[in-house]
């Protein structure tokens, strides 16, 4: 499979720039994943189309404001740090982005907030990220919220009014560097209205790290090295899966996130355990599907690996045609765009 076989073309202004008033007046494009056959509704209807019985499974990850913009201390430069992922068996240490690059040198002090918080980079690793220790004194989530912001896709470039609309109203757990996009439809109202139906909600997470913005550089998918995001499954979650299994309900995904999350702890059988760990699974076509039955998902960028992933359920051509059609329609593209229903 080559890279241009998930290529669509996008039009600029369909890339949505600023989230809708209401989270949930998206519009919604139904896809069936047999026929290929599309409809077009509004996101509350989605409650329309879950059945008693059915399993809907969010990622309830939160994303951090992890974006800080601080000053070089002997030279005042400014640098941009973007926080990738805490590391654990070192003290208040974090493998981070650095723009630019050049002025991260090992023992390099770098300012944020006037002195609230200073960063040392001890190490360079993988890629050219660095590692930086912090010092500061106080809670670090607490600095973090007053002075970082939050690490837009570099596809959005308008500011973001409310730090709250890049995050799902069901985020929990911190640790995520980019939304899950398809959670962001969701209003409490919403969910309120699906469990009242008899839909039952399990909370997985996974933690989204910047590699899903990466390009697919490769012409030869294959050869695409997929980058790790740390998940978890609790007992109460696994339950609830399992459970609409046995009884014939179907197991919706809320993004592509809960997906992989899902597919990467699946038994043969689709049966969940609870379980934590890091996951690199790359889902494309020909890849058959353990758990998930059906997806709520955004339109993700030409030639992406989320594109790829849809195209496995849903069959490449279909998708292709759909996100033909959703050009043609003008629906809104990207993480505050609109969203789709592959069902079927």
């Amino acid at each position: 499979m080559d890279l241009h076989d998930f290529y669509y073309d996008l039009p600029e202004e369909l890339i949505a720039q600023d989230p809708l008033s209401d989270r949930s007046s998206s519009r919604l494009m139904l896809l069936d994943k047999n026929t290929g056959e599309i409809e077009h509704r509004i996101f509350h209807d989605i409650v329309d189309f879950l059945n008693s019985g059915d399993c809907l499974v969010i990622n309830d990850t939160k994303v951090i404001p992890a974006r800080l913009i601080g000053e070089k201390i002997d030279t005042g430069a400014a640098i941009e740090v973007l926080l990738l992922q805490r590391k654990n068996d070192l003290k208040d240490t974090w493998e981070v982005l650095v723009k630019p690059g050049k002025k991260a040198k090992i023992g390099a002090k770098i300012s944020f907030g006037e002195g609230m918080l200073v960063g040392e980079v001890i190490d360079i690793v993988d890629e050219g990220n660095r590692l930086i220790q912090f010092k500061y004194n106080g809670i670090f989530e607490e600095i973090l919220d007053q002075l970082g912001q939050m690490p837009l896709p570099p596809y959005i470039t308008h500011k973001l009014e409310d730090k709250n609309r890049y995050q799902t109203v069901y985020a929990r757990h911190e640790g995520s560097a980019a939304a899950p996009t398809a959670g962001l439809h969701f209003t409490k109202e919403l969910l309120e209205r699906i469990e009242a139906k008899g839909v039952d909600i399990a909370r997985v997470t996974l933690h989204v790290g910047l590699g899903t913005f990466r390009p697919v550089k490769v012409e030869n998918i294959l050869e695409h090295h997929m980058h790790s995001e740390f998940y978890m499954v609790n007992q109460e979650a696994a339950d609830k899966i399992n459970k609409a299994r046995a009884n014939g309900g179907r197991i919706i995904a809320v993004g592509t996130t809960s997906t992989r999350t899902l597919e990467s702890v699946a038994a043969e059988d689709g049966t969940i355990k609870a379980c934590s760990g890091w996951t690199q699974i790359f889902i494309y076509p020909g890849y058959k599907f353990k758990a998930i039955d059906c997806l709520i998902t955004n339109f993700h960028l030409p030639e992406s690996t989320l594109v790829m992933l849809v195209s496995a359920l849903a069959g490449r051509e279909n998708v292709l045609n759909a996100y033909e059609t959703a050009v043609q329609e003008k629906y809104r593209f990207f993480s505050f765009g609109d969203a789709m229903f592959i069902h079927g």
